[in-house]
């Protein structure tokens, strides 16, 4: 697996999208994770930038 040095985050209700990327922008990562399963797959990645996306809310009326 090529060197992880960024990771994006895709926020969801239930299941969040998690893909990394290597030092040239190539994918390095790609999982789809249940909520209870993000904590421990973040403790298998080696230190690197986050960034996350967490999608329009809607407003109540």
């Amino acid at each position: 697996m090529s060197e992880i040095i960024t990771v994006g985050l895709d926020l969801a209700k239930n299941v969040f999208q998690l893909h990394g990327a290597d030092g040239v922008g190539r994918p390095a990562l790609r999982k789809k994770l249940p909520r209870s399963h993000v904590l421990e797959c973040f403790g298998q990645v080696p230190s690197c930038g986050v960034a996350w996306e967490a999608g329009q809310r809607r407003s109540a009326k």
